[in-house]
Order: structure tokens, then sequence, then C-alpha cells
């Protein structure tokens, strides 16, 4: 009976260990990186601008690479967007070894069949890994979100008193932290070395999922191609980003209540069903032999999950 509750407390815990592991290694350089981009940093510790540029697109395409292989394309997708420091090959790594510790304590502490421990072990890798991933793509997006409005008025103002536009995006890349200000450092370098800024700004728009970027991308193509005052589109662009990402905020607040109730109403029934089984196992002997007992559960169980999507759904508003 204290199976399902063993195995939440080892997801639970695997989860704190693999960010605490993970802060615990770089959780100093990320201190640093609030105030001064990573590509600056390299470059202040007397790296080549064209060593710095390699080994960041390395980076960015270390996880992009992996994106084919199969049932862990998701994962690398995450890690892509996440833009870890760590190799496809450390991610699998971790992952078994989740795996191998979970199946080791599932193995001393339940009587499971051999089939279950297994399964189970290898869905918690998978699953911890993947959602450690998933948290972390989600900070960066929404840092992405939050920082290309003002880089977009830097950019602006840039062109305003006469520079180009390469000249503005590194200028963006100087004073932005990270992680909008090292990919944006990168574009200027491959600027510099003769890629056109519009390929350089698709590569960074496919790479990372946010549609405010993409809006830039496609300004600064139609512009190079058709001519305009590019400050004036840019500046047009920055307030549609700042009126976009102030709905988003307010629809956030205003939906913040439906949220956590769907949550609560989703989670409650599991954790008051773990807790009946801590205070009294035996509380559903009596009935657990009735016919309808079994159909009954798996009716509750896929109402409760219905009702998950389904609250989801209503306060999933699209702006």
């Amino acid at each position: 009976m204290l199976g399902p509750v063993l195995y939440a407390m080892i997801f639970i815990g695997v989860l704190m260990i693999v960010e605490g592991v993970y802060l615990l290694i770089f959780g100093k350089s990320h201190s640093r990186e609030n105030k001064v981009n990573r590509r600056l940093r390299l470059l202040q510790k007397g790296a080549d601008r064209e060593e710095v540029l390699v080994k960041l697109r390395k980076e960015q395409e270390r996880h992009q690479n992996a994106r084919e292989i199969p049932l862990f394309s998701a994962v690398f997708e995450k890690a892509a967007q996440a833009n870890v420091p760590i190799a496809p090959s450390t991610l699998v790594l971790i992952m078994l070894a989740i795996a191998s510790a979970a199946f080791v304590i599932f193995s001393v502490a339940t009587s499971a069949g051999l089939l279950v421990r297994v399964t189970v072990a290898l869905a918690l890798g998978y699953a911890s890994v993947f959602l450690w991933l998933r948290n972390k793509a989600k900070r960066r997006l929404q840092m992405f979100e939050e920082q290309l409005p003002d880089a977009v008025d830097l950019i602006v103002r840039s062109l305003r008193i006469g520079h180009p536009f390469t000249a503005a995006v590194n200028i963006v890349a100087q004073e932005m932290p990270d992680p909008l200000g090292s990919e944006f450092g990168v574009i200027a370098d491959e600027s510099t070395y003769g890629m056109p800024v519009t390929e350089s700004l698709d590569r960074l728009a496919a790479r990372v999922d946010v549609p405010d970027l993409r809006f830039l991308a496609v300004a600064v193509t139609i512009q190079s191609q058709s001519g305009g005052n590019l400050a004036e589109i840019l500046n047009g662009l920055s307030q549609v980003v700042r009126a976009r990402f102030k709905l988003f905020r307010k629809v956030a607040a205003i939906t913040a209540e439906a949220r956590w109730s769907g949550w609560f109403l989703s989670i409650f029934p599991i954790i008051a069903l773990l807790l009946v089984q801590i205070v009294q196992p035996g509380y559903y002997d009596r009935v657990s032999d009735h016919p309808l007992f079994v159909p009954g559960t798996i009716i509750v169980s896929i109402l409760l999950i219905v009702n998950v999507f389904f609250m989801r759904w209503m306060v999933n508003i699209k702006v």
C-alpha cells in the first residue's frame, strides 16, 4: 500500500537532488551572469572573439544535433531551449544513474515485480530529467520575453543617433545580461565574419521559441528587402511587445485563482487517497472484492484525468 507514496517521495527527492547538484556546480557562474553575460566574461578572460563565437555556437548546436535521437528528442529539445552546459551523453548517463538508484530503492523497500520496478525506475529517470530541463527552459524563455522590449528600445535609440543595425546589435550584446546578451553577441560576431544579420536573427528565432523574437526577425528581413525607416518599425514593434507582455501579466493575474483552484481540485483526490493509505492501509479491504470496485476505480481515474485537462483549457487563455 505504501508503494505509491514511496514512488512519489523518491520522485520529488530526485528532482531536488538534480537541481541541487546543478546549482552546486554551476550556481556561482549563474550568479555572475545576472550582471555580465557569458560572452563578455569569456572575452574579458582574454579569449579571442572568433574562439568565443565558435565556443558559443558549439554549445547552442550541441543539443540541436541530438534532437533527432528517438525517445530522447523531447529531452534534448528542452535542453537546447534551456541551453544547459551538459552534453547529451551526460544527460543520458544522468537518467540511467537516477533509474539505477531508483531500482535499488524499489528492490529494497517494495515487493513489486521485476518488470514493474524496471519500468517505474526508467520512467522516473526520464521524467525527472525532463521536468528539470522543462522548468529551466521555461525560466530562460521568460527571461527572453522580459528582456526583448528593452533590447529593441536600445536598438531604436542606437539607430536614431546614426548607428548601423549591426552596431546597435553589438551595443545590446554589451549592455544586456544573459540570456539575451550572449545570443545577440553571437549575432554581432556572425555579422562581423560575413553572415547576413537577417540570417542570424532567423537562426535565433528558430532556436528560441519566443514569438516576439520572430516578429523582430521578420521586421528586419522585410526592411532589408523593401527599405524604410527601421527605427520607426522597431519602435512600433517595441510598443506592441510591451503591450502584449503587459496583457500576458494581466491575464495571468486574473486567472491565478482559477489556475490554483484547478491544480488543487486535481491533486487533492490523489493526496487524500495517499493519506488514507498511510493512516489506515486496510480502509478499502471490505469493498476491494466487489465487482464494481475495479470499474469504478477506472472511471474515477479517467474523470480525474479529464478534469486536469478541462481545468487547464478553462484557464489557458490565448492572447
